[in-house]
């Protein structure tokens, strides 16, 4: 390596409040982001407030003496009664200093502070630093431009933490499938094995399983931004309930599992409006997650009753249920409760739930959960009759 290479000129850091002066530690007076620094430090913010009132104050009281000197003069008054007026309106400017460091005082607790507060941390979210927050301080709008500018560095750190995690998840779910397509077009080109239809099709379902993922990914990403493309017509859930008893019958029956379906009012009682298609997404996801978790033996059940001009939707079942501590976490997007569970072993991409209350919220809806391990599971949703106002 190179002499060029191996040195590496420092960054220079940026003047803190208590650094000392630049001279310091090396630095120079005409340095910009010194002055930026310090102009953003509370001493310079209050120095500069208290020159420009005081200046102010001097100009005022200076010229309201003169006023009164020449007025009294114009008026006809002697010299002495001039003199006398004029001295003690000046004498008002020995308490001027007073007057200036105790309102000073007051600016820089009230203004200036938490002022300077808020930019340095500004600065330091545009640096990246979202941890930073501004400790409360002043009072009325300081305080709450305070509360408000913590809390907006909160969601940007959430934020950033969900893309953080949904980029690990997504690179963990893609893995798999990859492998599994990689290491078999390998064998067959390494002629480890014959392209037989069975190992075609086992690659085929690696793909197809990928392109579910992705699609998944996609609703979900649109759903969260509020960019889903809806379709409202009215939909008597009724049916809708119907035609998912019908899909998921021989599949209940192929796992010895009782799908049974519960409807309560009539068809005026619980028709909305909806996307019949999400509906169903909702509905089929819920289902599928049912079933997959009840063994041979338990039953699913699907209620839909009319609930204050909307319509409430139940699944249940009797599986295996959900512990407590993972109750918050069900709708979390690559969510598993058995984190050793694969694909091949009967999981699903882990965005079923995350894409059903997505779905349930761009309704204008609301889905809860409640469980009780080795009783079940039942997941409720709660569908407003008309179509939410948009934003």
């Amino acid at each position: 390596m190179s002499d060029e290479q191996q040195h590496v000129e420092p960054e220079p850091r940026a003047w803190q409040p208590g650094d000392g002066p630049p001279w310091a530690r090396g630095g120079r007076w005409n340095d910009k982001r010194w002055r930026d620094q310090r102009g953003r430090h509370p001493g310079f913010l209050f120095a500069r407030f208290a020159a420009v009132f005081g200046l102010f104050a001097l100009l005022t009281l200076g010229g309201f003496g003169l006023l009164i000197f020449f007025v009294v003069r114009l008026a006809g008054g002697d010299r002495q009664t001039a003199a006398i007026l004029w001295l003690s309106t000046c004498g008002l400017l020995l308490l001027l200093p007073g007057t200036i460091a105790w309102l000073g005082r007051r600016a820089f607790r009230g203004i200036a502070k938490p002022l300077s507060s808020l930019m340095n941390a500004a600065d330091a979210v545009a640096g990246g630093d979202l941890s930073v927050r501004v400790p409360a301080q002043g009072r009325g709008e300081f305080n709450q431009l305070m509360t408000s500018f913590n809390r907006m560095v909160e969601e940007l750190e959430l934020a950033d933490q969900r893309r953080r995690n949904l980029t690990a998840d997504v690179a963990h779910e893609l893995r798999t499938p990859l492998q599994v397509i990689q290491g078999n077009l390998e064998g067959i080109l390494d002629d480890v094995y014959a392209p037989t239809p069975e190992h075609i099709a086992a690659t085929l379902d690696e793909t197809r399983q990928l392109a579910r993922l992705v699609e998944d990914l996609r609703v979900l990403s649109q759903a969260e931004a509020g960019q889903l493309p809806m379709t409202w017509e009215p939909v008597n859930v009724a049916e809708l309930v119907a035609d998912a008893q019908t899909s998921f019958a021989g599949q209940a029956e192929a796992r010895e599992i009782a799908l049974q379906v519960a409807i309560e009012g009539t068809a005026d009682d619980l028709t909305i409006s909806a996307d019949y298609g999400r509906l169903d997404q909702i509905l089929n996801n819920l289902l599928a997650n049912a079933l997959r978790h009840t063994p041979a033996g338990g039953t699913v059940t699907v209620r839909a009753t009319p609930d204050d001009g909307g319509v409430q939707l139940l699944v249940a079942d009797t599986g295996e249920g959900i512990p407590p501590a993972d109750l918050p976490y069900v709708f979390d997007r690559f969510w598993r409760g058995d984190r050793a569970r694969t694909h091949g072993a009967g999981a699903g991409s882990g965005l079923g739930l995350a894409i059903a209350r997505q779905l349930v919220q761009a309704h204008g809806g609301e889905i809860t959960v409640s469980s009780e391990v080795g009783r079940g599971t039942v997941f409720t949703i709660t569908l407003p009759g008309a179509q939410p106002a948009s934003e």
